[in-house]
């Protein structure tokens, strides 16, 4: 049971959207050495046609950032929008990630997780990040609402699987 739960979760992880950089400000200046940043990234929904999700989050400069060892901060923002007609390519889970990110060297992760608020018919994002030890509670929501005469479709509240 533990394999199969192991990989469902990295099954999950390899089909996480991909993000595009936006762009980025600097928000430190290092004279020879990459400043520290917040970048501004954009995935679609992968299960989601129409919704688009906005994501900000601090990037580490220095020698360290440069080389892919220093561990980003937890700051980071998401605002998703309706950028087309919603569409839905299957039944979808009450709550799934749909992004993830690494943001240190080692098991550290910005995630965005999608929640079905049912009741109100609505797309809920959730971004915070998490580490093997210990996360950190900043995070950032936002949601989508569906037309009124389009049912968000999910999966029953004990399936495993859509």
């Amino acid at each position: 049971m533990k394999r199969l739960l192991l990989s469902l979760l990295l099954t999950s992880a390899a089909f996480a959207a991909s993000a595009e950089t936006i762009g980025d400000v600097s928000t430190t200046f290092k004279l020879l050495s990459p400043n520290d940043k917040v970048v501004v990234d954009v995935f679609d929904d992968p299960d989601v046609g129409g919704v688009a999700c906005y994501l900000s989050h601090a990037k580490t400069g220095g020698y360290s950032g440069a080389l892919g060892l220093a561990e980003d901060t937890s700051d980071a923002a998401v605002a998703c929008r309706q950028v087309g007609p919603i569409t839905f390519k299957d039944k979808i889970d009450k709550q799934d990630e749909v992004f993830n990110a690494r943001s240190s060297f080692l098991f550290k992760h910005v995630r965005v997780v999608r929640m079905v608020d049912v009741k109100r018919n609505t797309l809920v994002y959730l971004v915070y990040s998490d580490k093997i030890i210990e996360g950190s509670p900043k995070n950032s929501v936002t949601a989508v609402p569906v037309p009124t005469n389009q049912a968000v479709p999910p999966c029953s509240s004990t399936a495993i699987l859509c």
